[in-house]
C-alpha cells in the first residue's frame, strides 16, 4: 500500500504519509551501483517570485483522497503497512541518567501560520511539520514542511526582512523572515493561488551540520504529480552550503529515485516513491536513506542507501559520485520469499557524528545505521500485510570502506546483524485533554465543524466556512488522539564509540487499571567491525513511559564524551502537547522527562477531523520526527508542540456576523497587521531549546 495524500483546495494540503520501520540480519548486500550526479544549480534563503494571494472572503475549502485506516497495537494507529493487533508489551523500566541536563535558551521556532502564509500565501496547509534542525558556526537552521528559517543563538531570525513584500489578502504578513522550501530549492510556488497551477511538492526535510567540513546539509524529497495524481518523478534534493554561513549560497544536487528498488516481486514494480529520506555522515561520506514504495503496485521495495563523498559535496564539485545500495537484496526476487531473519531493510536511519573526531575509522571507515523489524515492511514486504507488529530485535548495519568514496570507483560493503532487545510494539494513539469529547470553543476549528448556529459570511453554521454539505454529513467531531508514530527507528548518533537510537513503543501499566501508553524504547549499541563485517552487542537498553502521559517522536543527540539528551513531545489527558526532554548516558540510561515548553491548547489540526480528511477515526498527524543537534558540549533539540491558545470568537473574526479582526480566517492575530499564532486549519508550532547535559 502506498503512502496516502491529503489535499486541500485553498488550503490544499498535499503530503506524503510516512511508513514504518524495520531491518535485516547478518547478510552482505553488496557494494552497490555507482553513478555521477551533476550539480543542478544553486539556491539561497530568499523568497522567490509570486503573485500575492487572498481576498477578504478567502475560505478554506477541503478536498481529500485517503486510504483506509489500519488497526494497531492495542488500539488504533493509522500507520503505513502495519495492520492488525500486536501483543506482549513490556512495562517501563526505571532509569535515571547520571547527568542533570540544564535548559538555557529556548524559543518558538517555525509554526503553522508562517508555513501557510510565506511566499504571499501561495502555500498548502501542511501537517505534520517533519522537524529538521541543525546547528553550527553560531547558526541554527530549521526546516519543516514546507518552510525554512535561520536563527542566531538567541533565537532571532537572521534571514532578510521580508514582511513588507509578503502580501496576502492585501496586507503585509509577518512570517518572521521565513521562506518556503520551494523558494529555497528554486522551484515555483507550491501552488499559484491565482491560477491554481501547482509547483513541485517538497517534503520530508532533514538537516545536518558537519563540523569537519564546516558545511550545512539540507535534504528533501521532491516529487511531481500528473493532473490525475499519478507520480511523474521524484528525486532527493541535497543542498550543501557553499560556506559555513547558511544565509548565503547553497549548492544543489538532485538524485532521481523514481526507478530505484526496481524489483518485480508479486507485482511490486517501480516507479517508486523514495519516501522518508534521512541523513548521516562519518569521516568520509554523507549518506541518505529512503524507503521505496511501488506507486502502482503493492507492498514495499526495500530501503535504499545513497553514499556520497562528503568532500566532493562540501567543495561544490561539478559532479559527485553516488553509490546506491538496495537492501531488498536479501529477498528471493524469484519467489518473493524472505529467508529466515533476512528482511529487507526498512527505515535505516544513518548515524550522525558529533564534532570532528567521533568517527568509526575501522574497516577502512564505517558508517553505522539502526533499524527495527516489527513492521510489515520488514516481515511481509510482498503482500504488505500480515504481521503482529511486535519484535524483540533491532538491526545494526555497517557500511565499510567508506574511505573509498573519494575515488571515482568506490568499493563499499554493507553488512548487518540482528541484536536481541526487550520487546517493543506498535504504540496506541496519544490522548490529550478532552480526547473523545466534543471540542469546546477553546478548540475552535473542531467546534466550528460541529456548529450549526453561528451566522457567518457563508451562511448559518460555522461549518460552512470549512467544508461542503457532503463532508459535514460525515458526522460530529471529537477531540482527537495524536498519532504516536509506529516502531520505526528515530534519529541515530554515533558517539563515544557507541551507536545510540530510540523508537516509539507501547508501554503497559497495571494501575489504576491495566492500560497502555505510548513511550520510548532506547538503545545504546557497542559495534564491532574488526572482522570487516559488522557485529555488535547491546550495551544498555530500556523503556521509558508514564502511566498518565505519552512520550512520542524521540530524537537523540549525544556529545563526543557520551552525554546525551532525548527530545520528545509529551502529551496526556491532563497535559496539552508539550516539548519535553530527558538526559541519557551509557551508565544509567534515560532519565526522567522534563518540560522545555508547556503546551497551551489541544491540537486543532485538519487531520484530526473526519469532515475534512475522512476516516473513522481519522489519523491525527504529528511529528513525523523530531530533531537533535550537537554543538560542542551542548545539544539543541526541536519538537512539535502547541504554543498558543485561541478562542472561537477570535478564530472566526470578521467571518462571523459582527466580528472583527484579521481578514484571513483563523489566524487569531486580532488584526491583519499582526503575525498570527495559527491558521484556519491548524495550530502546530515547533520548540527549539539548548540543553547542556
Amino acid at each position: 500500500m502506498k503512502p496516502r495524500f491529503i489535499a486541500y483546495l485553498a488550503a490544499l494540503t498535499l503530503l506524503v504519509s510516512l511508513i514504518a520501520a524495520s531491518a535485516a540480519s547478518p547478510a552482505i548486500a553488496g557494494s552497490g551501483v555507482t553513478r555521477q550526479i551533476a550539480l543542478a544549480g544553486t539556491g539561497s534563503p530568499v523568497a522567490g517570485e509570486f503573485t500575492p494571494s487572498g481576498s477578504a472572503t478567502d475560505l478554506e475549502v477541503p478536498e481529500q483522497e485517503d486510504e483506509a485506516s489500519p488497526a494497531s497495537f492495542d488500539g488504533t494507529v493509522d500507520r503505513s503497512l502495519s495492520r492488525g493487533s500486536g501483543s506482549g508489551i513490556v512495562a517501563a523500566t526505571a532509569k535515571k541518567a547520571k547527568s542533570n541536563p540544564q535548559l538555557s535558551t529556548t524559543f518558538e521556532g517555525l509554526n503553522f501560520y508562517q508555513q501557510r502564509y510565506t511566499r504571499g500565501g501561495n502555500q498548502f496547509s501542511v501537517e505534520p511539520p517533519d522537524q529538521g534542525m541543525c546547528v553550527g558556526n553560531g547558526y541554527i537552521v530549521e526546516a519543516v514542511n514546507d518552510v525554512f528559517n535561520v536563527f542566531n543563538m538567541s533565537g532571532t531570525s537572521v534571514l532578510p526582512e521580508n514582511t513588507s513584500t509578503n502580501i496576502v489578502s492585501g496586507h503585509a504578513r509577518n512570517v518572521n523572515h521565513a521562506i518556503d522550501l520551494n523558494s529555497f530549492f528554486q522551484y515555483p510556488p507550491a501552488i499559484n493561488r491565482t491560477t491554481g497551477v501547482r509547483g513541485p511538492n517538497v517534503t520530508d526535510p532533514t538537516c545536518y551540520y558537519d563540523a569537519q567540513t564546516q558545511r550545512f546539509y539540507l535534504v528533501v524529497l521532491t516529487y511531481a504529480l500528473t493532473a490525475t495524481n499519478n507520480l511523474q518523478e521524484n528525486h532527493v534534493d541535497i543542498a550543501v552550503s557553499a560556506t559555513s554561513n547558511p544565509t548565503g549560497t547553497w549548492n544543489i544536487y538532485k538524485v532521481d529515485v523514481t526507478n530505484d528498488g526496481t524489483h518485480t516481486v508479486a507485482g511490486n514494480a517501480c516507479p517508486c516513491l523514495g519516501d522518508y529520506p534521512h541523513i548521516g555522515a562519518d569521516a568520509n561520506g554523507f549518506y541518505v536513506t529512503t524507503n521505496a514504495y511501488p506507486w502502482n503496485g503493492n507492498g514495499f521495495n526495500g530501503a535504499q542507501i545513497y553514499a556520497f563523498s562528503k568532500r566532493q559535496l562540501a567543495s561544490g564539485a561539478a559532479t559527485v559520485t553516488a553509490t546506491h545500495l538496495d537492501t531488498f537484496a536479501s529477498v528471493n526476487v524469484m519467489t518473493g520469499e524472505i529467508p529466515s531473519l533476512k528482511q529487507p531493510g526498512f527505515t535505516l536511519w544513518p548515524a550522525q557524528s558529533p564534532g570532528t573526531t567521533s568517527y568509526e575509522l575501522g574497516a577502512g571507515g564505517t558508517e553505522y545505521f539502526l533499524s527495527s523489524n516489527a513492521a510489515d515492511e520488514a516481515t511481509h514486504p510482498v503482500s504488505g500485510t500480515g504481521g503482529n507488529y511486535i519484535s524483540s530485535q533491532i538491526v545494526l548495519w555497517g557500511l565499510t570502506n567508506t574511505s573509498s568514496l573519494d575515488s571515482t570507483t568506490p568499493s563499499v560493503s554493507l553488512t548487518n546483524t540482528v541484536l536481541a532487545v526487550g520487546q517493543y510494539a506498535l504504540p496506541p494513539k496519544a490522548d490529550q485533554p478532552g480526547s473523545g469529547s466534543a471540542p469546546t470553543m477553546a478548540t475552535p476549528q473542531g467546534y466550528c465543524l460541529n456548529n450549526e448556529t453561528t451566522v457567518t459570511i457563508a451562511g448559518t453554521g460555522c461549518w460552512k466556512l470549512l467544508v461542503t454539505a457532503a463532508a459535514h454529513a460525515r458526522g460530529a467531531e471529537v477531540v482527537s488522539r495524536l498519532d504516536s508514530n509506529d516502531t520505526r527507528m528515530q534519529q541515530v548518533m554515533y558517539a563515544n564509540g557507541k551507536v545510540w537510537g530510540a523508537l516509539d513503543t507501547a508501554v503497559s501499566f497495571t494501575t489504576p487499571t491495566p492500560h497502555n501508553t505510548a513511550g520510548v524504547a532506547w538503545y545504546i549499541v557497542k559495534p564491532d567491525v574488526s572482522t570487516g563485517s559488522v557485529t555488535g552487542s547491546v550495551a544498555l537498553t530500556g523503556t521509558n513511559g508514564y502511566t498518565d502521559k505519552n512520550l512520542i517522536y524521540p530524537a537523540i543527540g549525544v556529545t563526543p564524551s557520551g552525554r546525551g539528551v532525548v527530545a520528545v513531545t509529551v502529551v496526556g489527558s491532563s497535559m496539552f502537547p508539550s516539548a519535553g526532554y530527558a538526559g541519557i548516558d551509557a551508565q544509567a540510561g534515560m532519565g526522567d522527562i522534563q518540560i522545555a515548553a508547556a503546551g497551551a491548547a489541544t491540537d486543532d489540526g485538519f487531520t484530526s477531523y473526519r469532515q475534512q480528511v475522512g476516516g473513522n477515526p481519522p489519523r491525527t498527524r504529528w511529528g513525523d520526527y523530531g530533531a537533535a543537534a550537537v554543538d560542542g558540549n551542548s545539544i539543541w533539540i526541536a519538537s512539535e508542540y502547541i504554543a498558543h491558545a485561541c478562542d472561537y470568537t477570535t478564530w472566526g473574526g470578521p467571518f462571523f456576523a459582527g466580528g472583527s479582526g484579521d481578514n484571513l480566517l483563523g489566524t487569531c492575530s486580532g488584526s491583519a497587521d499582526a503575525p498570527g499564532t495559527r491558521a484556519a486549519l491548524g495550530n502546530w508550532s515547533t520548540r527549539i531549546s539548548k540543553i547542556t547535559p
